[in-house]
C-alpha cells in the first residue's frame, strides 16, 4: 500500500494523465481498476455512474493510485492487486467464470492459451479480469517471445510460423530433424525459455527478464557468439517498445456507450476546427477495372451509424479527369481512377441542398483522394480527411505528414476506422448487386 499515493475525492483534477491502477476506499479498499488515462477514467466514474458504481460512490473517501510506464503493466499490477486486496466492489472477480487465466502446459514444447478455468497439471497466471486486453497483451508479446498455441503439433509449420510467432516444435516431427540430434533439444530450450519469460512479464516481472536478457547477452558476446547475442539485443529492444507503445485496453469506459463526444472534442482538436464533428460522412468507390463502379456515402451522428441517411451512387464518368493507372484501361479508354470517381460522387453529392452538409467528410483512401475532394468541394468550407488502408495513414488538409491512426486515443481510432469498413462494406454491397444484375441473361 506504500507504494500508492493518495488523494481527497474532491481532488481529481490533481490525478495524472497516464497508464496506471487507481483504488477507491475509505476504511478498506472498495474497488480496483486500470486505465490509460488515469484521471479521466475516475472522472467518469463520477459524472456518469453505472449501477454498479452507484453502489459503492458514496462510501468513497480517498483516491489512491499507482502509475506505470504502460498498459501492459497496468493490466498486470491490476490483476495482482485485486488478487491480493479482494477489493469489497470488485463484483466481476467474484464468479470464477469471469476470470481469466493464462494457461502454460508442463511439456517439452509448451502450449500457451487463455482460459477460464485452471488445470492441476499445468501453470496459471491470473486471474484477468479483461479477457480482450489479455488477448491484446499475448498478440504484442507474442512477437518478443514467439510461442506455440496449438492444441497438437501440426505436420508442417502453420501461418504463425511465417509471421515469427511461433518457433515451429512441428519442425521436430521432420525427417531433416531426425538427422540433427541437437535440433530437438534447442527447439525445446527455446520454447521453455520464451514461455518463461512471458510467465515472469505476465506476474509483473519485467525487470528480472530485462535483466536476466542482458546477462545472457554479455556471456555470450563474451564468448564471441555475436549472432545469438545480437538476437537477444533486438529481443530486449522489442521488448521495451512494446511495453511502453503496445494499446491493449479498449473501451475502458465499459458502462457508456461504444463510441461517445470524447471522439469528436479529439478530431475538433486534431483538425483545429471550431464546430464538433456531430455529422461525420464517409465515401468509398468498389469497381473492377473500371466496370459496375459504385460510390457508396454512409452517415455516422454523434458517433452512431444512421443508415436512413445512407446515399449510393452508380459511377457515370469517363475517368478522364485524372491520369489512369497504365496496366489498367476501361472500356471507355481510360482506366479505374478512384480519385475521378470520388470527384464525381462528392460533385453529384452536394448538388442535393436537401441533404444536410456534414462537420466532417472522410474519405478512403490517400493524398490523391484527399486532393480530389477538395476539389469537388472547394466552395464549401466543410474538413475533409482521407484514411488509407495501407498501415492506416489519416491525411489531413494542411498537413504535409499523415498521421498514423494507431497514435490516435482508442476511441477516436475505432471511430475512424468504423467509418472507413462501413463505407466500404456499403460500396461493395452494391457492387456486387449491379454484377449480378449484368450477369442475368439479356431477354
Amino acid at each position: 500500500m506504500e507504494r500508492f499515493r493518495f488523494l481527497p475525492k474532491d481532488k481529481i483534477s490533481k490525478l495524472p494523465e497516464t497508464s496506471g491502477v487507481y483504488f477507491f476506499r475509505n476504511k478498506e479498499i472498495l474497488y480496483i481498476g486500470k486505465a490509460i488515462n488515469i484521471r479521466d477514467r475516475v472522472k467518469n466514474h463520477f459524472q456518469q455512474p453505472s449501477y454498479r458504481d452507484g453502489l459503492f460512490i458514496s462510501q468513497i473517501s480517498k483516491i489512491g493510485f499507482l502509475k506505470t510506464a504502460s498498459e501492459i503493466e497496468a493490466l498486470v499490477l491490476e490483476a495482482n492487486l485485486i488478487k491480493k486486496y479482494q477489493p469489497k466492489y470488485n463484483v466481476l472477480w467474484r464468479d470464477d467464470k469471469n476470470y481469466f487465466y493464462v494457461g502454460v502446459t508442463q511439456e517439452d514444447f509448451p502450449r500457451i492459451f487463455i482460459t477460464h478455468q485452471k488445470k492441476a497439471k499445468d501453470i496459471f497466471i491470473g486471474p484477468f479480469v479483461d479477457g480482450n486486453a489479455l488477448k491484446q497483451s499475448l498478440k504484442v508479446l507474442r512477437k518478443v517471445f514467439p510461442f506455440r498455441s496449438c492444441n497438437v503439433l501440426p505436420k508442417h509449420p502453420c501461418l504463425w510460423r511465417q509471421l515469427g510467432r511461433c518457433p515451429a516444435p512441428c519442425q521436430t516431427k521432420s525427417a531433416l530433424a531426425d538427422q540433427l540430434p541437437s535440433f530437438k533439444k534447442e527447439m525445446e530450450k527455446e520454447c521453455q525459455k520464451n514461455a518463461g519469460n512471458l510467465i515472469k512479464i505476465l506476474q509483473g516481472k519485467r525487470k528480472q527478464v530485462l535483466h536476466n536478457l542482458k546477462k545472457e547477452m554479455k556471456i555470450l558476446s563474451r564468448n564471441q557468439d555475436f549472432e545469438k547475442a545480437g538476437r537477444i539485443r533486438d529481443q530486449i529492444k522489442s521488448l521495451d517498445k512494446v511495453l511502453a507503445h503496445a494499446n491493449i485496453f479498449g473501451f475502458i469506459y465499459l458502462d457508456k456507450p461504444a463510441v461517445d463526444v470524447d471522439p469528436q472534442r479529439i478530431l475538433k482538436r486534431i483538425l483545429n476546427i471550431k464546430k464538433s464533428a456531430r455529422r461525420i460522412e464517409a465515401y468509398d468507390v468498389s469497381n473492377i477495372q473500371g466496370k459496375e463502379a459504385t460510390g457508396s456515402m454512409v452517415v455516422f451522428i454523434n458517433g452512431k451509424p444512421d443508415k436512413n441517411k445512407y446515399r449510393r451512387f452508380r459511377i457515370r464518368g469517363k475517368f478522364t479527369s485524372y491520369r489512369p493507372a497504365p496496366f489498367q484501361r476501361s472500356e471507355a479508354g481510360a482506366g479505374p481512377n478512384d480519385t475521378a470517381m470520388i470527384k464525381e460522387m462528392l460533385s453529384r453529392r452536394f448538388n442535393r441542398p436537401e441533404w444536410s452538409y456534414p462537420d466532417l467528410i472522410l474519405i478512403d483512401g490517400g493524398k490523391a483522394q484527399l486532393n480530389a475532394g477538395r476539389e469537388s468541394t472547394k466552395k464549401l468550407k466543410i474538413p475533409i480527411i482521407a484514411l488509407a488502408k495501407r498501415n492506416n495513414e489519416l491525411f489531413i488538409e494542411g498537413r504535409k505528414k499523415p498521421l498514423l491512426l494507431k497514435s490516435l486515443p482508442r476511441e477516436t481510432f475505432n471511430l475512424l476506422l468504423r467509418l472507413r469498413d462501413e463505407a466500404h462494406r456499403f460500396a461493395l454491397e452494391y457492387h456486387r448487386k449491379l454484377r449480378k444484375i449484368d450477369l442475368l441473361p439479356k431477354s
